[in-house]
This record gives C-alpha cells, structure tokens and sequence, in this order.
C-alpha cells in the first residue's frame, strides 16, 4: 500500500509538474515576444482586470472542489450540486461585474476597462463550466491528462495573442489569448472526461460540502483580495504603466515558486486526504515534502533573483528595467509560497478549516501594513516589508499545523535552513557578477555557470540528504520507465 501510495505520488508530482512546466514555459516564450510588442500600460491595464477575476474566481470555487477531493465517498449528487453552484455564482458574479465596470474605469480614470472587464470576465463563466471537470481528474490523481490538455490550450492560445499584437490589437491581444486558452481547455476537459453534468441539485450534498467548503472559500477569498490588493495599491497610487512593471517581476517570481506550490497543492491536498487517519505516515510524508521543496524552491528563486537584471534586459529589453529592480525582491517573497501552502494544505487535510480562516485573516491584517507603506512611501519599502511578514505567516501556519501533528515550528527550521543556506551562498555567488564591465548577453551565462558550478560542489561535498531524495525519486522513476519498456519489448518477441 505504502509502495502504491508512493508511485501515485511520484507520479502525480511528475505529471503536474510537467503541465506547469510546459504550461508557464509557454506562456513564458510567449510572454518573451509579447512583452516585446506590448508596452508596460497594455500589461498593466490586464492587471487591473485580473484584480476583479481572481476575487470573482475564489468566489466561484465556493470550496466545493476542496471539499470534493478530501471526501472519499463523493456521489454523483455532490458533483452536480457543486457544478450547479459553481455555474449559478459565475453567472451572479458576471452580471455585477458587467454593471459594475463604469465605476472600476472611473476609479482607475481608463475608459478603456469598461469594455476590457466586460468581455474578460466572460472568463469566470468559461472557468466554472469545467471546475468540477478538473475536480474528477484530480480527485483520481490524474495529471497525466491535465497535461495534454494544457499542451495543447496553451500553445493554440499563445499563438492567438501573438498574432494579434503583431497586428497591432494592443491590450486585447492578451485578453484574446487567456479568454480562447479557458475555452480550449474546458472543450478539452469534457472530452477526456466524459463526464456530463445534470441539473440536479440535492440540498443534502450542499449542506455537507459547503459546511466544509465555506472555510476554505472565505480563506482563499481573503488570501486572492489582499494579493490583488498590492496591485490596487500601485495602479491607483502610480500608473499602469508601474504596475506592468510591477506584474512583469511578479510574472517571472510566479514562474518558480508560486508554480511548484500550485503542483504541490494539486498533489499532495489528495495524496494525504488518503492517509489522513494514519499520522505516523502524514508525519513521514510530510516532513519528505517540506525538505525537498525548500530544497528546491529557495535555491531557484534565490538564484533568479540574483540574475534579474541581466536576464530581463537579454530576454525582453531595457523598456522593463524598472521589473529587474522588483523582481529580487519579488523572489524573497516567492520562496515562502511553497512552504506556506504545505502547512496550509496540512490542516484541510485534518479537517481544520476553521483554523485556516482564523490564520488568514490574522495574516491579512499583518499585510496591511506594507500596503500602507506602498501607498504612502514607496513599491521598494513596499517588497522590504512584505518579505517580513511573509516569514511571519510561515511561523504563524508552521505552529499551528505542526501542533496539530507532533511537527512543530523549530522542527521544520532546522529541516530547511540548510537549503535556505545553500541558496544564499549560490544567489551571493553570482550576485556580483552583474558589476562586469561585460554585455548582459556574456554576463548572464557566466552567472548561470557559477551558479551550477557553487551548487554541485555544496551538494556533493556535503552529500545533502534532499539532494539525495531527488535523486531517489528521479532514479525510481527512470527504473519505472525503463522496467515498463522492457516489458513492451518482450511482449513484441
């Protein structure tokens, strides 16, 4: 069982973190000749749109979806009392946005986000036609078809906003491609599904679902509005055009970190619900987690963050200086994403839901404070103190979380605070290097070199035990693959 469990999860971990991968390298080529075409306006004009689709989207999900996945025994009934809220609140949600999008253009003072809100809200409607969709494939750890839908959506759409900003259709050209990239992959969804949803609604279902779910949707309702609200702050108190700065450094930190959290959460929120009355092997499951995503996550976004100025002048040009100078500390902040969502994920799965929204809200009102900042002071003093509280939110989930499992907060630091001092050495290793008097174009892979070089010498010298758990799971699934081709050869004979 233990062997099953694992496959299941090296597996799903494998697959989801390919979607991603292919997903956001994708949008990040295409994002490369788009941010050529486009201006910093066009970027941060979509920004002020996406502030009002990420709150209406955390309203949509209702929980419904988490509460699905954590329940072994769900019904027919449960998914089709989920699809008929979720389809019903996008509806709800379209109308007051379309109502509602003369007062955002007046706030903003840009006529042009009337029309731009109308139409990329229809986004929410096309989104909640395949939430519960998703939910199955997730539910039975099925990642594997998730990625060739995304392979797909993601190119066609990509394609679509690249000719149209070469034709010269500005902002819209970005709004085309998230709009025919949620289109594509509902259409997709219902064919790998086959699945079809029938108005049946059972009050008995929406009871026990929303019971649980509600918790989760505040929670991630409060969590999706004071993220969009940095965005509110720099597009209201700047210009557009800062805030296409700003989203541009937030777009290359959200690559890495804010990707391998959404991987883990798919992944593991299921992987644990299954073990969830087994605590020795939760404990187990979940210190392996911690250690080889940290692991992973501060040494790569550390180490981005090192090379920001240099890759964003060879990768889109000096018209975005303003996001290199964003973007390190963008990565600080991004390098807490991962582990924040683990000890999140770790109290759903024992069914605190309560206790998430009680810390989210105390994290919330801790964040005022930067906000205040950025508004007042600066978008650097801004990033300096977002970074703190940041690493008070991990303390804040890490106690609570580890309380609930014989993990606590001390525990978990000393399990993470070598990878966070290795990718300290390989970020400092690389830093100064920008200060050649060299192209960016000779800098930046010297940069990468070194990095590599500083990397494989600490980890081989110190033989780092995360290091070896990847080489573990990576070794394990290359004799998977090769035993399975092997088979296949000699059935051919």
């Amino acid at each position: 069982m233990a062997e099953s469990l694992k496959n299941k999860t090296v597996r799903g971990i494998g697959w989801s973190l390919l979607d991603n991968l292919f997903s956001h390298g994708v949008q990040f080529l295409v994002g490369i000749v788009l941010a050529r075409l486009l201006s910093p306006d066009d970027y941060g004009l979509l920004g002020l749109v996406g502030i009002f689709t990420v709150v209406c989207t955390a309203l949509i999900n209702g929980g419904f979806t988490t509460a699905l996945i954590r329940k072994k025994d769900a019904t027919d009934d449960d998914f089709n009392t989920t699809f008929i809220c979720n389809l019903g609140m996008s509806l709800l949600l379209y109308a007051v946005t379309f109502l509602c999008a003369p007062l955002i253009a007046n706030f903003f003072d840009r006529d042009e986000l009337v029309a731009l809100v109308r139409v990329s809200s229809l986004g929410l409607i096309i989104g909640a036609l395949a939430l519960v969709q998703q939910t199955r494939l997730t539910k039975r750890i099925d990642f594997k078809t998730q990625t060739k839908i995304t392979m797909a959506s993601s190119v066609l759409s990509g394609a679509i906003g690249i000719i149209m900003a070469f034709f010269d259709f500005g902002v819209w050209a970005l709004v085309a491609q998230q709009l025919s990239s949620h289109i594509m992959r509902t259409i997709q969804l219902y064919i790998y599904n086959r699945w079809l949803p029938h108005l049946r609604f059972s009050a008995k279902s929406f009871h026990e679902l929303f019971g649980f779910g509600w918790k989760i949707m505040v929670s991630t309702l409060i969590n999706s509005i004071w993220k969009e609200l940095t965005q509110v702050i720099v597009g209201k108190f700047y210009s557009p055009a800062a805030l296409g700065q700003y989203t541009r450094g937030k777009h290359f930190s959200r690559l890495l970190s804010s990707q391998l959290t959404n991987v883990l959460q798919r992944v593991t929120y299921p992987v644990l619900s299954n073990i969830q009355d087994d605590k020795e092997r939760m404990v187990s499951a979940y210190r392996r987690i911690i250690r080889t995503t940290v692991f992973v996550t501060a040494i790569a976004m550390f180490f981005l963050g090192a090379v920001s100025e240099p890759l964003i002048y060879c990768l889109i040009g000096p018209k975005w200086h303003e996001a290199s100078l964003y973007l390190p500390f963008l990565c600080i902040i991004g390098a807490f994403y991962p582990i924040i969502a683990i000890n999140m994920n770790m109290l759903a799965v024992q069914g605190r839901s309560d206790l998430l929204l009680i810390l989210e809200i105390v994290k919330k009102l801790l964040e005022l404070v930067p906000l205040f900042i950025g508004a007042l002071v600066g978008i650097i003093p801004m990033l300096y103190t977002f970074i703190m509280t940041n690493a008070i939110g991990y303390l804040l989930n890490s106690h609570f979380s580890g309380k609930l499992l014989g993990y606590n907060s001390w525990m978990q630091i000393k399990d993470i605070a070598p990878s966070f001092g290795i990718a300290f050495l390989v970020g400092l290793s690389v830093w100064f290097l920008k200060y050649l008097p060299l192209s960016n174009w000779i800098i930046l892979p010297i940069q990468v070199l070194v990095g590599a070089a500083v990397l494989f010498i600490i980890v081989r010298n110190f033989k780092m035990q995360e290091y070896q758990e990847i080489m573990s799971i990576a070794k394990h699934y290359s004799n998977k693959k090769r035993s399975k081709s092997d088979g296949e050869a000699r059935r051919t004979v």
